[in-house]
């Protein structure tokens, strides 16, 4: 009987691994890439205490810590065993992630994964089965992107490290980084990951405005300085996301009897004057931060596709909704509303 049993067992067990065997070998890849840097962290206790280490090294390990303790003790997020050790990536890329999109909708792929549920994107810790998940997505005849990530959370099932690229930035950008990823760990929705991401993209940018102000000040020039970064990157988002809506409403034009060629005339070139009607987001005081955006964003002679523009709609899209939520029926109290977001949405 037992024998029977442990059969029909290993029947069931190889079904499933052949039947799931691309998701499983995944798994595998990308919990491998994940314990191979956990494996190669050092407490942040060393680091600080390892003369080997420069002193602007140091100095912005600690911040990261007291950015994390504000993050807990003045915003409310959740506690957390992160950014407590330190990974050195070499001066190399770790993880790249992978988004495709409908080329006449402003649809995505998606993928489905056990416990965190469906994502418009998927990560790899391999540049080489990034390009080939990219390679299949072109043979479905989607569009595709692929960029490299310089942060993400494992939603507190893991503590995660400080990545030595993390360091090369701005206080305020560290600062809105590491309170996004804290907040993934505070509130992640299954099945809403524009939901999810939208909120750690407001929480962020919000958080970060509070600690410059707490640590320099309002009138320092780390506060000013990143008031100046996000008013313009508000006017990108704006811009951006006009973009969307407009393509959209081409896309919902077109029959099923229109030829491609048309179709893809009619894409490229609304796809274009996006593109060219930037350069009116510019000013004085902005003009070099514009030319450095067009040319990692926005290069007109490799023109942005709908994945592109997916990814948008992914962070960026609902943050008037948290914006105007916050300030009109919480007035300004952040815990308050970080409460009600919590009791509201089930999170992981």
């Amino acid at each position: 009987m037992w024998k029977k049993i442990g059969l029909v067992v290993l029947i069931i067990l190889i079904s499933v691994g052949v039947w799931q065997r691309e998701l499983i070998s995944y798994g595998w890849m990308q919990g491998r890439g994940q314990l191979q840097i956990l494996w190669n962290t050092r407490p942040v206790a060393e680091v600080l205490a390892d003369p080997a280490y420069p002193d602007s090294v140091k100095h912005k390990i600690e911040l990261i810590l007291e950015i994390k303790r504000f993050a807990i003790d003045s915003l409310g997020l959740d506690k957390s065993g992160s950014y407590e050790s330190f990974y050195d990536q070499q001066g190399k890329p770790i993880l790249w992630v992978v988004t495709g999109a409908a080329p006449y909708q402003l649809v995505a792929r998606l993928w489905h994964f056990p416990v965190i549920g469906t994502f418009s994107y998927k990560g790899f810790f391999e540049k080489d089965r990034a390009d080939e998940q990219v390679k299949e997505l072109k043979q479905e005849g989607l569009d595709t992107r692929i960029g490299e990530v310089s942060a993400w959370s494992t939603l507190g099932f893991l503590n995660d490290p400080i990545l030595s690229s993390m360091l090369d930035r701005p206080v305020g950008s560290l600062a809105e980084l590491i309170i996004h990823e804290l907040t993934h760990g505070t509130l992640f929705v299954k099945n809403s990951l524009e939901y999810n991401e939208n909120l750690a993209d407001f929480v962020g940018e919000y958080g970060a405005l509070r600690f410059l102000a707490y640590k320099y000040g309002l009138n320092a020039v780390p506060y000013q300085n990143y008031l100046a970064t996000k008013a313009f990157y508000d006017r990108y988002d704006a811009h951006i996301l006009r973009g969307t809506r407009t393509l959209d409403s081409l896309y919902r034009t077109f029959k099923p009897q229109l030829p491609l060629s048309v179709k893809d005339s009619l894409k490229w070139q609304t796809i274009r004057a996006i593109v060219v009607s930037a350069d009116t987001l510019t000013d004085a005081r902005q003009a070099n931060r514009l030319r450095s955006v067009k040319k990692r964003r926005l290069d007109k002679l490799n023109l942005p596709n709908n994945a592109y523009f997916i990814g948008y709609l992914t962070y960026r899209k609902q943050q008037n909704r948290f914006r105007q939520e916050f300030e009109s029926r919480f007035r300004g109290d952040f815990k308050r509303y970080l409460s009600y977001l919590k009791q509201t949405y089930p999170s992981l």
